[in-house]
């Protein structure tokens, strides 16, 4: 390292954060070494995703305060065996494979880095003075290159320049709200990635050649199990702004661009559309954000923000974002398991009904006889989960349609398909399905599809239903989550049935505190509106759903019980001492207006010939009061009226009907209220 030698300072003395950076490089380094061992790798979703951020981190405090050359943090790999390889002898075993990924994830992160501070650099040379950096260009850093946003604020403050915060706040917010299906990049309306009739029609007189996108099948496995996704060269053959074909484009306008060939994925089959960037060859410093693709007509248009002049005959270099990608290649395979695990429970006429892949999560309709109940939606997540664990292989080729068509028990939605079609197949080569009398189609998921996959199951790791119900009647929708998700999805269930089961406990025991009763019976509400709302598997929602609706009728029960008891024991006080009286004005303790409404009718009860006025002091200044007036002496005596003058002593409210009224005032006005409660009766008997 070229900084200062390790001084354990903290604080306002730990100058430039010297000492801070050795501490968080050593922790981060062994946190490297153990999850790496243990099988987790740095990468996109859930805890993958987490030490890959720990490794970004390490490598920013290396290189930017420690000035460290690269290799520094492999190179520390053997120090952490020597300290911990005794307690985890597997570090012993790995520690190649733990240096191999740190070095090629910290060379990617690297060459981000460099290329992040050039684009900087271009950017604030280009820029008028006195302005704020362009949130388009930090949006592309920090979505496309995976760029940290601290660290674009600290590149930038270096330079005394600030991000447009609310621009890019915007951004985020739009790519939300398309994330959660609010905004359909790519869709119809939008002008710039759907070509008009006139447009397609002279691309077609023109003889320019429909894009070739087979490059987006070209992805492998690595070394360690991580997916590989190489670059694209292309040449721009048009561009698209506002329904017109056009061979340039300005700086700072969002268009359509049209390429011999691509590695995007276009938005089809249900499946979202590819992001990422391109860079022009030769100027390395210069990204052009890919916010959607969509395919017209044979031609691949990518939705792209031109953050300098793009003309026809450009030759650029393609990058998809990896994570987004990945995440839809996981989801797509998954719903394929998930359609064959609902045939193989629900049965063989279950048929799919449409589906929609995004990179949070997957939506998928199918024909069923009535609700799904628990133990199928168990059932169906089982045959999921052993699929996935036996990691088989996913078979992808192209055959004749025709060939296709004859394959036995072919999953796929009835709707037209190009020639030849893509045929993926789990567990069994595409040629053995397409055998004469093959039945491996009936035991396996073979589909058409042309959307992007896993190369084994085994990479989905997990499946959770999060949703299911009837959108008509015939046709039912999933919901599901896969990975880190469907693992955070049951650890919530888990959390929730463990407060259902202590909400159950409690309710078991004899309570007899009507307050304490009441909350448990608001606790039993919430949770069920915490149930209802959270992303938790599904079946376990109905079982939880079910308990909660059987305690809240339980906790409702014992709560009118309980009142019941109350208010039979203080009835019983004031019958004793206004024995027959044809008027009992008085003050009770009472938990609510419903207990006192509650001692008014048992009194009411027992002396028919009684009305009866109470009025309970609560401990917040308020005063409750329920009357009743005996059935005799209506119309001429209104329980409406004699609530009114009473609470309106109390500067309060009242109402209610000629029998039965109640209200509410200030406990200032009370001894008042009972004078007027006492005149307004005898003035009416």
């Amino acid at each position: 390292c070229r900084a200062p030698r390790y001084q354990g300072l903290v604080g306002d003395a730990d100058i430039g954060r010297v000492n801070m950076a050795y501490r968080v490089v050593a922790d981060h380094v062994r946190t490297l070494c153990v999850c790496i061992t243990d099988g987790i790798y740095p990468g996109f979703t859930g805890a993958e995703l987490v030490l890959r951020r720990i490794l970004r981190r390490a490598v920013r405090f290396c290189s930017e305060v420690l000035q460290a050359p690269p290799g520094l943090l492999a190179s520390l790999v053997p120090t952490v065996v020597e300290v911990l390889g005794d307690a985890y002898p597997e570090l012993t075993r790995n520690a190649n494979q733990i240096k191999d990924i740190i070095n090629d994830n910290e060379a990617a992160f690297l060459s981000s880095l460099e290329r992040g501070r050039r684009i900087i650099e271009r950017t604030v040379q280009q820029m008028e003075p006195s302005t704020n950096f362009p949130a388009e260009v930090a949006w592309s850093l920090y979505g496309s290159l995976g760029f940290p946003l601290d660290l674009i604020d600290l590149m930038l403050e270096e330079k005394g320049i600030s991000l447009d915060s609310a621009a890019f706040n915007e951004l985020a917010l739009e790519d939300a709200k398309r994330k959660a299906g609010g905004l359909q990049a790519g869709q119809p309306g939008n002008t710039n990635t759907h070509l008009d009739v006139h447009s397609l029609a002279w691309l077609q007189r023109s003889n320019v050649p429909a894009t070739d996108d087979s490059p987006k099948y070209a992805y492998r496995l690595g070394q360690h199990g991580q997916y590989e996704f190489n670059p694209c060269q292309a040449t721009v053959l048009m561009l698209y702004r506002d329904q017109s074909l056009r061979k340039e484009v300005g700086a700072g306008q969002r268009c359509g661009v049209i390429l011999d060939r691509t590695n995007f994925y276009a938005e089809q089959g249900g499946q979202d559309s590819d992001q990422g960037y391109m860079i022009r060859l030769g100027q390395q410093d210069v990204l052009f954000p890919v916010e959607s693709v969509r395919l017209c007509g044979g031609y691949v248009i990518h939705e792209v923000t031109a953050v300098e002049a793009l003309r026809a005959g450009d030759q650029v270099q393609l990058f998809v974002d990896e994570a987004q990608r990945l995440a839809c290649m996981t989801n797509h395979t998954a719903t394929h398991l998930l359609n064959f695990a609902l045939r193989r429970v629900l049965g063989d006429s279950t048929e799919q009904r449409g589906s929609h892949v995004t990179a949070e999560r997957l939506r998928f309709d199918f024909d069923t006889k009535g609700h799904v109940t628990v133990e199928q939606l168990q059932q169906v997540e089982q045959v999921v989960q052993d699929l996935i664990q036996k990691n088989e292989v996913v078979h992808m080729a192209e055959v004749p349609l025709t060939l296709a068509r004859r394959v036995q028990g072919l999953r796929a939605v009835d709707e037209g398909y190009p020639d030849p079609v893509r045929i993926v197949s789990l567990g069994v080569p595409v040629e053995n399905v397409l055998t004469c009398d093959s039945e491996a189609a009936m035991q396996t998921s073979v589909e058409l599809c042309c959307g992007t996959h896993l190369l084994q199951t085994g990479s989905v790791e997990d499946l959770a239903i999060i949703s299911e119900r009837q959108l008509v009647k015939g046709i039912s929708r999933v919901i599901a989550v896969t990975g880190g998700q469907a693992k955070e999805a049951r650890e919530v269930g888990q959390c929730l049935a463990t407060e259902v089961d202590s909400v159950s406990l409690r309710m078991k025991q004899r309570i007899t505190s009507i307050p304490e009763m009441q909350n448990l019976s608001k606790e039993v509400g919430q949770l069920t509106k915490v149930v209802a709302n959270a992303a938790m598997p599904q079946w376990q929602r109905k079982e939880l759903q079910t308990i909660l609706k059987a305690l809240q009728r339980t906790a409702n029960t014992a709560v009118k019980k309980l009142e019941l008891q109350q208010a039979e024991k203080a009835a019983q006080i004031l019958l004793a001492k206004y024995s027959n009286q044809p008027i009992i004005i008085d003050t009770v303790p009472a938990d609510s207006l419903s207990i006192l409404m509650k001692v008014v009718n048992q009194l009411c009860d027992k002396s028919p010939g009684t009305s009866v006025l109470l009025l309970s002091p609560q401990a917040s200044g308020e005063v409750l009061c329920a009357c009743q007036v005996s059935k005799n002496f209506v119309p001429t005596f209104s329980a409406a009226d004699w609530a009114v003058a009473v609470c309106t002593q109390m500067e309060g409210k009242a109402g209610g009907s000629p029998i039965v009224a109640k209200g509410s005032g200030n406990s200032r006005g009370m001894q008042e209220a009972l004078t007027t409660a006492l005149e307004f009766a005898q003035s009416k008997l």
